[in-house]
């Protein structure tokens, strides 16, 4: 069998990596001209890990994140409203780390070319369709400038392309641009003195947040690389995104100055934290409707083509990592790839609906929403504004709904 994966962001790379792992030849098509570590801080959730594990990266991951001990929630004016311990601290078997995004995808990267061969991954291949039939598939691909280039032959498609999927785009060619939920996010990381335990991360606010954590080792003692988020409510939901989605776009703090003064932490102090980073992206919080199918015969869907969800439960980039070894296994399993994706499909589609459906609800960060709309002016004590078991079920459900019980 031979598997064609359009795109090596973190999905297209992990399934790269599951198909080795389970004897399945495997090339992955990129369509940027090279593989760049772009991005800021991303969490991987112990079940996320744990695939990862397995795959024999848990050191190299160990070596490039931070493993996260604690999470606060908080109002935005600072009072605790929520703690809990991560990873192993919580009683998983396997960690919780924050780590750079473009770090993360390097070391994937890495990996993929060193076990399968400096040629298996394909740069300045965009994707732009395919033809199949019973025998297989030819995915058919363009370069930077739009010449179309040799098309390939494989036995499955995986459409990994991300939340503009030109694979989605053929199953769903009226589907249109992704959906704003009227958030826009400024995001960024410098290097900053630890707070904390220094494996520490705080999500204040409510229907606006700030997002702080560390997600890798300073340059110096006492400091470590922090990313930093902040989202506020800037449109109407549903309306058109502001501007593509795209983690590279650059901004500044004069576009979001007028929203520091929401917040207040007393660990860290938000507004210098974010007035000595040098690269500030602007970000359209977008996702897409969940869809009835994401395969046609040997072609599939993985990761943000199939099931693009807000960043909240730490869920982005898992989820496209639990996609890759569902769809390996039931590669590995089934004598017919047709068959194999449909099996994938359905224990995928409806599990990462459910998600999508939460993160537009909240996500585990519906505790600090409650308590906004019940105290916006903050509180002295949390029992007098809401019951903590209330908390308590909001965190708990989403952790199942999220497969956390994988890493138990």
């Amino acid at each position: 069998m031979k598997v064609l994966i359009a795109g090596a962001g973190i999905g297209g790379l992990v399934t790269a990596l599951r198909l080795h792992h389970v004897g399945i030849d495997c090339e992955v098509f990129e369509q940027n001209e090279q593989i760049r570590e772009l991005g800021v801080g991303v969490n991987l959730l112990p079940q996320a890990v744990a695939e990862l594990a397995e795959l024999g990266l848990l050191d190299d991951l160990a070596a490039t994140a931070i493993r996260t001990h604690e999470l606060f929630y908080t109002h935005r004016l600072g009072q605790e409203v929520w703690h809990r311990l991560c990873g192993t601290e919580a009683g998983f078997r396997i960690p919780q780390f924050s780590v750079h995004r473009g770090r993360l995808q390097g070391l994937l990267h890495h990996a993929v070319t060193e076990r399968l061969g400096a040629g298996a991954v394909h740069t300045g291949h965009r994707l732009t369709g395919f033809d199949q039939d019973t025998r297989g598939v030819d995915a058919l691909f363009s370069d930077h400038d739009g010449n179309s280039l040799a098309s390939v032959h494989g036995d499955v498609l995986v459409g990994a392309d991300g939340i503009h999927s030109a694979a989605r785009e053929v199953f769903y060619p009226d589907e249109g641009p992704p959906r704003w939920n009227g958030v826009i996010m400024w995001r960024g990381a410098t290097e900053w003195p630890e707070f904390g335990t220094g494996r520490s991360m705080i999500i204040a606010g409510g229907r606006d947040k700030l997002v702080i954590y560390p997600i890798a080792e300073g340059s110096k003692p006492g400091t470590k690389l922090t990313n930093w988020a902040i989202c506020v409510t800037a449109g109407d939901a549903g309306t058109p995104p502001p501007s593509r989605q795209d983690w590279a776009k650059p901004s500044d703090p004069s576009a979001f100055a007028e929203y520091f003064d929401r917040f207040h932490l007393d660990a860290v102090d938000h507004r210098a934290l974010i007035a000595s980073t040098e690269q500030i992206f602007e970000f359209p919080m977008c996702d897409r409707d969940p869809v009835p199918y994401w395969t046609k015969g040997r072609v599939t869907l993985l990761g943000d083509a199939a099931h693009p969800m807000y960043p909240m439960g730490s869920n982005g980039a898992g989820q496209a990592i639990l996609d890759a070894r569902c769809l390996s296994d039931n590669l590995a399993g089934h004598a017919d790839p047709a068959e194999a994706l449909t099996a994938y499909e359905a224990e995928r589609l409806p599990a990462t609906a459910d998600v999508v459906q939460r993160n537009r609800a909240g996500g585990p960060e519906g505790v600090i929403d409650v308590v906004e709309d019940l105290a916006p002016d903050g509180f002295d004590k949390l029992e007098d504004v809401i019951d903590p078991a209330e908390l308590e079920r909001i965190v708990s459900e989403y952790a199942q709904a999220s497969g956390a019980q994988r890493a138990r």
